[in-house]
């Protein structure tokens, strides 16, 4: 261990591959007890974080300005500046007050347009930095994980299969170690790694003793110390980086980007109409038919909208996190709400990934095992009784070698580091009071894979060697040719055979996952692993079990009220696969194991998916398999994976959900999210989380546009009726607006702040995990929606008009029938809120916030109209009789709309 505090820094080391181990150690001023956490963070402060370079953050500033890029504001702006320079003309007074006015909203839109993409780009980043990978290094001589970011040159990192690789690192310890580089050289094929050094000018591709960032581990283990980070990397030198797609637009936006094109087509056809009328019926001058037009526009155009979109997703990505799912890729928060098949794995996600050893086997007798989890408290039991362990010590001690996890330094009993699986296996051999012996070596490893479905390790023995071997039982004993019996080595026979494997299969009816252990004594160590892996001694067998997480079954229960279906796809035999199926509530009269699965023709396996709800014995391949049946019919899959394997799955499925634990890095990088807690519950409820999201979306999407079609009829018609009506009757100046764009800014202003962001954390639906699974081509403008909206808006405008030619002939002025009309639309909108929540079975004081933010925005209305700014509006104080009548109007608009929305429901119905 390194306690070097010299001014010499350790810099990259461009020619780490061409020098030996202790020359590497030497220049980096490290060892293999790698650095203290003093020397690490001295080091941090000098080298810098272990990360490639990203684009600048977007800074305030930008994200201020760009609030003010949109052809809108354009006009709008274009609209003060001729209502200034107007007064240039003879006997036309300028008009300061609008232009003021029109600026100062503009700027609050802004300001709150800002807070919104401020806060959304400032979580999107948050999630980005919770993404970061973490890395397994040694320091004050003991392993702990840290993030890969803290990495200095000098530490000493341990890497196993599935890792990505946190830095350059010259390796000084390789058992069976693979890399995968094509992301740094190109070539697909995996490099086998050694410790020795290599020439000087070796290419990079062929520089087997250094592992580079940005690559993965795909096979054995080892230790390496880093010789270079962050831009120093070769990765860095290049300058490739993966960046995430977080920032794409969302099918939402681009739904609602074409809506806005259509409006603007709409609205455009409209401003022409409406200036051509003017114009030549009434001789309105062209400022007056200009602030038409744009009166029009503000009407029309919804410009709040994608800013909220992102803001509701963003926040609820990050509520997300609270219920341990992270959320690496926005856009997933909207297909949560439209998964209706979770494929699922067993291991640590239904079940508490905390195997325990219950039963061994051992020269013909049973005993069972008490204890759970980790902790090394428990017996062993012969027929209800306390029994010793001697008669398994030699399979207890097989398993205990064949095994590559460790317990953690200095840590609580049950912290281990390694496979659930080996961890277990470690267990019981502590159980029985069997120590691993420190200090020895290890001549070999032939590490486990699906394809072999066995791991054996060479260690020596005295003047030898011993192999020994775990796996499946069919796998092993197979590889046997004699049986330890009492303490002495017997002919393994056919019938003894048969026994062994009929135990097996009783344990696994049992629900136990069941390994088979041998050994036998080798004279060359170094002999091909045929010869290693032949004419063994078989020990004996022992039985774990990895419990069900107690809260999977309600889980899946919930997932049938949701019209979700559940699919398992494990390892294990179909026996224990049907057993823990059963006991989670995933029930199946059918099995398919994975070679039945490759042997389905694309439509036989479409056909089959269709019914059969879990799979045995499969790999990963198998699991693409599925998936991809899966989604041919039609269907949105969320696929849960941990391993290296898992990635073209993850990548594939409509939602790729990695394990936090247990998952490798490369699995979390291909998902789109992760389980921190690597518990199914988290699924449903990331789910559940999906729909509430698009519920609240379709809320405030409602919300808007029915305000903004309720504006545009308003002014539309308006304008054609006080065309004709205004100097025929009511001697009114033609070039007076119903509404002016000052209003209608505010307007949108109160409804497009506070009430839709409110709108978009109201909570759960009571039955949002009992409505079966929505078409991922259901858009969030359906037919309801546009129902909503043209009921609302054609009543609005209906009503409005009503009361405001009725206050221009019972109180004879223009303003205070624009004041009433004003104020009826601002209560209207306010109001239809709950009208439009009904839908969704809520209560109005189910969100405190909506609740604030409709009173918060209704006081600001009511000091425009009782404070000197109404004059800046061009409004009056209303009394008692206007009062009157703007409750009136809005209380007919609740009850049409409420009727109609309750026709319309029966009618879908």
């Amino acid at each position: 261990m390194s306690e070097a505090t010299s001014t010499t820094e350790p810099t990259r080391d461009v020619d780490a591959h061409a020098e030996t181990v202790d020359a590497i150690f030497e220049t980096m001023d490290s060892g293999p007890a790698g650095l203290t956490t003093a020397e690490a963070e001295r080091r941090l402060s000098v080298h810098g974080p272990n990360q490639i370079q990203e684009e600048e953050a977007v800074s305030p500033l930008a994200v201020l300005v760009a609030q003010f890029r949109n052809g809108l504001i354009y006009v709008l702006l274009l609209a003060a500046l001729l209502s200034v320079l107007v007064g240039v003309l003879p006997d036309v007074e300028p008009r300061y007050v609008d232009a003021g006015l029109i600026v100062a909203i503009l700027l609050a839109n802004g300001v709150f347009g800002f807070v919104q993409d401020y806060r959304a780009e400032q979580s999107l980043r948050e999630l980005r930095e919770l993404a970061a990978p973490d890395a397994m290094v040694i320091r004050d001589g003991e392993k702990m994980v840290v993030d890969a970011s803290e990495l200095v040159p000098g530490d000493v990192v341990a890497l196993e299969q599935g890792d990505a690789v946190p830095a350059d690192a010259r390796l000084f310890e390789a058992k069976t170690l693979e890399t995968m580089e094509a992301s740094l050289t190109g070539e697909s094929g995996t490099v086998s790694k050694s410790t020795a050094a290599v020439d000087p000018g070796t290419p990079l591709a062929e520089r087997t003793n250094i592992v580079y960032k940005g690559t993965s581990v795909t096979s054995g283990h080892g230790l390496a110390v880093v010789v270079a980070t962050g831009m120093d990397t070769e990765i860095g030198t290049i300058a490739t980086h993966i960046q995430e797609a977080e920032d794409e637009q969302t099918p939402f936006q681009r739904e609602l980007a074409v809506l806005g094109r259509h409006i603007g087509y709409g609205i455009g056809a409209v401003i022409v109409f409406i200036a051509v009328v003017q114009f030549l019926l009434t001789g309105a001058d062209t400022i007056a038919v200009f602030l038409t037009g744009v009166t029009l526009a503000v009407a029309a155009v919804p410009e709040g909208l994608p800013a909220i979109v992102t803001l509701t997703l963003s926040l609820g990505a990050r509520r997300m996190i609270d219920r341990n799912a992270l959320v690496r890729r926005l856009p997933v928060v909207e297909s949560l709400g439209s998964v209706d098949v979770i494929l699922t794995d067993k291991t640590g996600t239904l079940t508490e990934n905390r195997m325990t050893v219950r039963r061994v086997s051992a020269s013909g007798r049973t005993l069972s095992v008490t204890g759970s989890g980790y902790r090394t408290e428990g017996e062993f039991r012969e027929d209800g009784s306390t029994a010793t362990p001697g008669v398994a010590e030699e399979l207890l001690r097989c398993g205990m070698i064949c095994n590559n996890a460790e317990r953690a330094p200095a840590s609580a009993d049950d912290a281990y580091f390694g496979d659930p699986t080996e961890i277990a296996l470690l267990v019981a051999a502590e159980k029985a009071g069997i120590v691993r012996e420190e200090g020895r070596d290890r001549l070999r490893e032939i590490p486990f894979s699906s394809d072999r479905k066995r791991m054996t390790v060479v260690v020596p023995e005295d003047d030898s060697a011993t192999a020994y071997m775990k796996g499946a039982p069919e796998t092993v004993i197979e590889r046997c040719d004699r049986v330890l019996e009492d303490g002495s080595v017997r002919e393994l026979t056919p019938e003894k055979r048969s026994a062994i494997l009929a135990r097996s299969e009783r344990f696994a009816e049992d629900s136990l996952r069941v390994l088979g252990f041998s050994r036998r004594n080798v004279a060359d160590p170094d002999a091909d692993a045929e010869s290693l892996e032949s004419g063994h001694v078989f020990l004996g067998l022992q039985g774990m079990l990895d419990p069900p997480r107690p809260e999977v079954d309600g889980a899946i229960e919930r997932c049938h009220d949701a019209g979700i279906r559940v699919v398992m796809a494990t390892g294990d035999t179909p026996e224990t696969a049907r057993a823990i199926g059963a006991d989670v509530g995933i029930e199946s009269d059918t099995v398919l194991t994975g070679r039945e699965v490759e042997t389905r023709t694309d439509d036989e396996l479409r056909e089959a998916v269709e019914t059969v709800d879990t799979f045995a014995r499969v790999e990963p391949s198998h699991k693409v398999q599925i998936l991809r049946a899966l989604q041919a019919n039609g269907h949105t899959v969320a696929m849960t994976g941990d391993g290296v394997n898992d990635a073209p799955g993850l990548r594939s499925a409509d939602v790729g959900v990695a394990m936090g634990v247990r998952g490798t890095d490369i699995a979390q990088e291909a998902s789109d999210m992760v389980l921190q807690d690597d518990n199914f519950a988290t699924i449903v409820e990331a789910i559940a989380e999906g729909r509430r999201i698009f519920d609240n979306i379709r809320k405030f999407v409602n919300l808007l546009l029915s305000a903004n079609t309720g504006e545009v009829l308003t002014v539309f018609f308006g304008v054609l009726v006080g065309t004709f009506l205004f100097t025929e009757r009511f001697a009114v100046d033609a070039e007076a607006l119903i509404l002016t764009p000052v209003m209608l800014l505010w307007i949108n202003l109160v409804t497009d702040g506070l009430p839709a962001i409110a709108l978009g954390v109201d909570p759960r639906a009571d039955d949002v995990l009992e409505r079966a699974p929505r078409s991922s081509e259901e858009s969030v403008i359906d037919g309801r929606v546009v129902a909503s909206v043209l009921s609302i808006g054609v009543t609005a405008t209906v009503v409005g008009l009503v009361l405001f030619f009725e206050t221009l002939a019972t109180v004879g002025t223009f303003v205070a029938a624009q004041t009433v009309l004003f104020t009826f639309l601002v209560v209207t909108e306010m109001s239809i809120i709950q009208v439009i929540r009904r839908r969704f079975g809520q209560s109005i004081g189910s969100n405190r916030y909506l609740l604030g933010a409709i009173v918060a925005s209704l006081v600001l209305h009511v000091l425009v109209l009782y404070t000197p700014v109404a004059d800046l509006f061009g409004v009056v104080a209303l009394g008692w009789a206007g009062w009157a009548r703007v409750l009136g109007g809005v209380l007919v608009v609740l009850v049409v709309t409420f009727l109609a929305s309750l026709v319309f429901d029966r009618v879908v119905e």
